[in-house]
């Protein structure tokens, strides 16, 4: 960890001068994670739904396009329910807002879906619960670490979906630099373009900006970078577990994460909440904002309105080189706090 400061001040310098046009710097989409997950976010369809698709048009009217789903969303009978609610909402809106949605799929390597056609049936029940909005399926985790042959097959299907016209774009999720060479060079072998990637990235998790990093690859393959959890589940946007107007009561996993990592987090929180200060959107706008400055697109969880328009306000500014350059360095700093990795990461 000694090392990691210096990784931050000395090597990642260069992101500044790539950023330094603000209009080069991405959007903001959303993740929906959330939607129809009772284990970790209390989801619970007679209450939420109605909040869920008041959440989706407000979206639409400030300008958050771009949404994230999986076919694995929802628990338990649950499955597919957050493309389902997607699905159902895209429908029921305007039709000028909804041409300009882009909506994509993550569909989960599972042990039973298996060589070029693995994922026929998965993708079929993923547009019939989308109703047709699909623009771009990804792979939701590599299983290089467990079961690599099983990958290339599944990538050569998705590939074939593109081919065919079946949907717009390719993407891929959870892998780092090395693996991510690989699986770009098999598509391009094919003919097929390598749209994006996605992997944990925030203030608490910030291993893909660091030298050597997934998002020095992104740049030189022209990959667009999605960062997934860039509030880190919360973490990120609220001044403590106990203070948030409106927030719902912390419980299970998230409870004893905020317990683990809330006493290390007041120096990144104030300074934070120094760079919020007179600006819109409050902490997690300035969360948002430093993957942006790091050249990729947060997506949030969103699940009401209010978090709709903090969202969409950070899109009104950007971090400044030296406040990107303090909050790089809090968060280089040894023993500096970390969500956990995702256990699917490649290498």
């Amino acid at each position: 960890m000694a090392e990691l400061g210096r990784e931050f001040t000395a090597e990642m310098a260069p992101i500044g001068s790539i950023m330094a046009s603000n209009s080069h710097q991405p959007g903001i989409g959303v993740g929906t994670w959330a939607w129809g997950n009772q284990f970790l976010w209390g989801y619970d369809p007679a209450r939420d739904d109605e909040a869920l698709a008041a959440t989706f048009r407000r979206c639409l009217e400030l300008g958050l396009h771009f949404f994230d789903t999986a076919d694995s969303y929802g628990t338990g009978r649950l499955n597919g329910r957050s493309e389902a609610l997607l699905g159902r909402f895209a429908m029921a809106a305007p039709a000028e807002p909804r041409a300009k949605l882009c909506i994509a799929t993550k569909l989960a390597p599972f042990p039973w879906r298996l060589g070029r056609q693995g994922y026929q049936r998965a993708f079929a029940s993923s547009q019939e619960r989308l109703q047709g909005h699909l623009q771009r399926v990804q792979l939701h985790w590599s299983t290089a670490r467990y079961a690599p042959w099983q990958e290339g097959p599944l990538l050569d299907g998705l590939a074939d979906l593109v081919r065919r016209g079946a949907v717009a774009s390719l993407g891929v999720s959870n892998m780092g630099p090395v693996r991510l060479r690989q699986v770009h060079q098999r598509l391009a072998d094919q003919g097929v373009p390598l749209r994006s990637l996605q992997v944990q990235l925030s203030l608490l998790a910030p291993q893909p900006v660091l030298a050597g990093g997934v998002a020095e690859v992104c740049r030189e393959l022209n990959i667009e970078l999605i960062a997934y959890s860039p509030l880190a589940l919360g973490l990120l946007s609220r001044y403590n577990s106990q203070n948030t107007a409106g927030a719902r009561p912390l419980t299970g996993t998230r409870r004893r994460l905020f317990q683990q990592l809330e006493p290390q987090l007041q120096p990144l929180r104030q300074r934070m909440a120094e760079i919020s200060a007179g600006r819109p959107g409050g902490l997690a706008a300035v969360a948002l904002n430093w993957c942006r400055a790091h050249g990729a697109m947060p997506i949030p969880g969103l699940r009401s309105c209010e978090q709709v328009e903090a969202t969409a306000a950070a899109l009104s500014w950007h971090l400044s080189q030296e406040e990107r350059h303090s909050l790089d360095q809090l968060v280089g700093q040894a023993g500096a706090p970390r969500m956990p990795a995702n256990p699917f990461q490649s290498a």
